[in-house]
This record gives structure tokens, sequence and C-alpha cells, in this order.
């Protein structure tokens, strides 16, 4: 492969990583403005009005092999989709940008232990010590730097809602290696309309708790740019950078994320990044480094 097409995989992957870092902010700014599950809702009715548009012949052509595996879609997109967006906006009400895109480094270890528990994958040494100093991180990010606050309970609520989303997500992306052999393109628009679906019961329960409320005029925006930037975007380029190096190579790079959201978090939204933030990024990406120097090394 040429030098020009390593670049072109890593600019793509570095712009998805920053569109998902966004996703925070966004969750944040959204607050007032437009609630969890109209902005779950509205994000994925986007999605597929748009997919429907420049997707549909591939869709078309996949569509036997697709409904075969309906069942399967349906549980992928409704957990990696539907219930990880609405309990992430949902976290936004009640935890920091910084917090939430540090936990969102949890997500790989789940995905380890969840491959470790399910499909019998061997943990290296090196791998058991990266979940460690992982799972200390999303300690003290919880506890907002007190552990000791966690025997008393004292966990923030939403970095607890912020947990359970990267725990579907996970689930979600160990499902992917059972995913049909379609294109990626039109198995994530069948996902993105069961999202859709799943989503409508989600915000007739939200409104019959707490009245409906139209989105302010700043809630359709956020709804928008989530709609094109964490979702559309970010998949798209992200599916482009699989394709060009691979994608264990592409998913390191999600590391980034934890550190394009708490930067944005600082610049657009003006929140503190306190020493309890710094040392516990430095061990969930020190964690989710020394797990990928494992796996690599790992003979099995």
């Amino acid at each position: 492969m040429s030098d020009r097409s390593h670049l072109k995989a890593y600019l793509l992957l570095v712009a998805t990583t920053l569109c998902w870092g966004l996703n925070a902010i966004f969750s944040k700014l959204a607050v007032d403005q437009i609630t969890p599950m109209q902005l779950v809702t509205f994000r994925w009715f986007g999605v597929v009005i748009l997919l429907s548009l420049f997707a549909r012949h591939k869709l078309q052509r996949d569509w036997p092999l697709l409904r075969q595996h309906l069942p399967f879609l349906c549980l992928m997109g409704g957990c990696g989709f539907t219930v990880f967006n609405a309990l992430f906006y949902v976290a936004g009400h009640h935890t920091s940008a910084i917090n939430i895109g540090i936990l969102q480094g949890s997500i790989p270890i789940f995905v380890l232990l969840g491959s470790w528990l399910l499909m019998r994958h061997r943990i290296s040494r090196l791998q058991g010590v990266g979940v460690g100093l992982t799972l200390v991180g999303v300690i003290i990010v919880a506890s907002g730097g007190k552990p000791g606050e966690l025997l008393d309970l004292a966990v923030n609520r939403g970095d607890l809602f912020m947990l359970v989303a990267c725990f579907f997500y996970a689930a979600y992306s160990l499902g992917l290696s059972r995913r049909p052999a379609v294109s990626a393109l039109s198995m994530f628009a069948v996902m993105a309309a069961v999202a859709w679906l799943v989503s409508i019961p989600l915000v007739a329960i939200e409104t019959w708790l707490l009245g409906w409320h139209w989105p302010s005029t700043n809630g359709w925006i956020i709804a928008g740019l989530v709609t094109l930037l964490p979702s559309l975007v970010a998949q798209i380029f992200f599916i482009q950078g699989v394709g060009l190096i691979g994608p264990g190579r592409a998913g390191v790079f999600v590391n980034l994320v934890p550190v394009f959201a708490s930067i944005m978090a600082i610049l657009f939204l003006g929140e503190t990044f306190e020493q309890h933030h710094a040392l516990a990024l430095l061990l969930v990406l020190g964690g989710i480094g020394l797990s990928e120097i494992g796996r690599t090394r790992s003979p099995g």
C-alpha cells in the first residue's frame, strides 16, 4: 500500500474520532434545547433519509441476505445505536463532557472482557494489566477523584448511565464479528432504520412522563449536526479507513476519542480539566495501549 493511501486512512480515522468526540459536546449543548429521546429519534430519522438517497442501490442488492439476518440486525441496531445513544444523551444531563469522553475509553476494555467471557479468547498478562489500569481510571472518573466515595455508593448518575451505555456499545462491537457478508453501508442503513423505529417508543415514554416540548432553534441545529457528523460522516469515514488499513489498525484510533472530547470540552464548554481527569485519562489510555500491545504479542 502506498504512503498516500496510509495518509488518507489516517486522516479519515482522525476525522472519525474527532466527530465521535464532538458527540460528547453535543450531549451537553443539547441540555434544555432538545430532549435526549427526541435527539435520538431525530438523529436516526435523519440518517435513514440521507442513506435512502445514496445507499439505495447497495441496499437493494444486499437485501436478500440482509433479510435472512434481520433479527441479528435488529438487536445490533437497538443495542448499539438506540440504547447506547439514549443513555449517552441522558448522561449529558448529569455529568461533564470530559467524563463522558474519558468513560468512552472503557469500551475497548469491555470488548476485550466480552471476547474472553463469550468467545473464550485468551487474555495475555499485558492485556490483564491494561484492563486493570483502565478500570482504575474509570473508578477515578466515576468517583470524582475520590474512590472512597464508591463505598458509599456516591456515584454520579450521569457517569453510571455512561458506563451502562459503554457496555451496550461493547456488546454491539462484539456482534460485528458475526456480521453478514454484505456492504457495510447497506448494513448500516438497516441498523439505522431499526434504531429509528426502536427510538419511537422511547420518545413516547419520555413524552408521557415529562410532556412534549418542541426543540428550540438551537436544538434543531444540534440534531442536524449530530445526524451529519457523529452519525453519517464518521461512519462513512470509518468504513473507508478500515478498508484501507484493516480493522485491527483502525481500531487503535478509537483511543483518540477521550482525548478529543476532553480538549473540546475545555475549548467549547469551558469545563475544567482537573488533576483526577488527567490521571484517569492517562490510566485509561495507558490501559488501552497495553491491551493493544498484549494482543499483538499474544500467540492465541
